[in-house]
């Protein structure tokens, strides 16, 4: 039953450019640019977490909107449990935001188009001389599918607002097309990386160099996904999920009829013949999508997945989906993964009937060293 982003707000779609191939880095007035940038694993301590509070009706819908409203809260008043928040919000929306939020929750106005921060905000890497740098990659709307010209402007803002030189590239890449482990590994899908609608004429191998250069990684296992299906031509957040050095976490769809039960099946073989930048073998933990969902969930846009979780300093939130069975299975799983965190399962339907996940809702911003 795992489901996607589809294509929401068709409305005033905004196609991508060409890209060029050629690594630019540009700072603004924080300081000499340094090169040996690493981003670390989601898991590495967190400064804080970034967000965005935004909801179009015209993308959601006007009946979604007060629950996707409620979701967001919820994520950002657990969190705050645990480590800072800071939430954009909309002009618009500030009442509302502040009424649901924590008065813990920071809120600061921005014009945004749409609330997934894992994709249009920076990826913030570090240095070893204890640098901070935050990476636009160029959000172009998934590929020119849905308007993103305030959304585009996301990861400068971000980079400027927590005080972090901006590093920028041609490259066309994702938050949530991308997982790294934090020692130089990264997971990506051809599907999303490679479409002609993010990096027309890039090869494998010169993206590969480009963010070896900005993220520091040096093993890249590529993964086939799947285009078309959703909004995002198939993240590889959804699909695989580091939990570690050399343990993965993947999805598996069960069900033969679902449109992505046989992608999950060849990303599982990859994997498990797959080894580390070590040479080892991966350890790789399956978690299968919800065979049911609650009553009032939508089938056809629905993200019904457990990969979309996020790691937050002493917690890691999930989302529970109303099959009691799978709901326990991949909490206790994720629980054996992270020991030293607690499991939090919440609902937020509303997110996941927009196709996305609290992953996709959130960005973190790593402690320098």
């Amino acid at each position: 039953m795992i489901s996607r982003r589809r294509f929401l707000g068709r409305s005033g779609v905004m196609l991508a450019g060409a890209a060029s191939a050629t690594l630019i880095h540009g700072h603004e007035d924080h300081g000499p640019i340094v090169t040996n940038w690493f981003m670390p694993d989601e898991g590495a301590e967190h400064e804080r977490t970034w967000m965005a509070f935004a909801t179009d009706e015209a993308i959601w819908g006007p009946e979604l909107v007060p629950e996707v409203q409620r979701n967001l809260a919820l994520i950002a008043n657990t969190i705050v449990r645990y480590e800072p928040v800071t939430m954009l919000v909309r002009p618009q929306d500030a009442a509302t935001a502040r009424e649901l939020a924590e008065p813990a929750v920071e809120l600061v106005p921005w014009p945004l188009n749409d609330l997934w921060m894992r994709d249009t905000g920076p990826l913030f890497v570090l240095s070893d001389r204890g640098g901070r740098g935050a990476v636009d990659f160029n959000f172009n709307g998934w590929g020119g599918k849905q308007v993103h010209s305030a959304d585009a402007r996301v990861a400068t803002f971000v980079a400027r607002r927590s005080g972090t030189p901006l590093l920028t590239t041609a490259l066309v890449l994702e938050g949530g097309g991308i997982e790294v482990d934090g020692e130089g590994t990264a997971i990506l899908t051809e599907s999303c990386v490679l479409n002609a609608n993010r990096n027309p004429g890039w090869s494998k191998d010169e993206v590969s160099d480009e963010l070896s250069e900005l993220l520091g990684l040096d093993n890249f296992i590529w993964l086939p996904g799947i285009r078309g299906e959703d909004i995002t031509d198939g993240h590889v957040d959804f699909y695989a999920r580091f939990a570690g050095p050399g343990t993965v976490v993947a999805g598996y769809e069960p069900d033969p009829s679902a449109f992505d039960h046989e992608v999950t099946e060849r990303h599982l073989a990859i994997l498990r013949h797959t080894t580390g930048r070590h040479g080892q073998p991966l350890d790789v933990v399956v978690l299968e999508a919800p065979a049911t969902l609650r009553q009032n969930a939508a089938p056809g846009e629905f993200a019904a997945g457990y990969l979309g979780y996020y790691v937050c300093n002493g917690a890691v939130l999930m989302q529970e989906f109303g099959d009691s069975r799978a709901d326990s299975a991949a909490q206790a799983t994720l629980q054996q993964l992270y020991p030293d965190r607690r499991v939090i399962a919440l609902n937020v339907d509303g997110i996941a009937a927009g196709g996305g996940s609290i992953h996709c809702a959130t960005q973190q911003q790593p402690k320098a060293l």
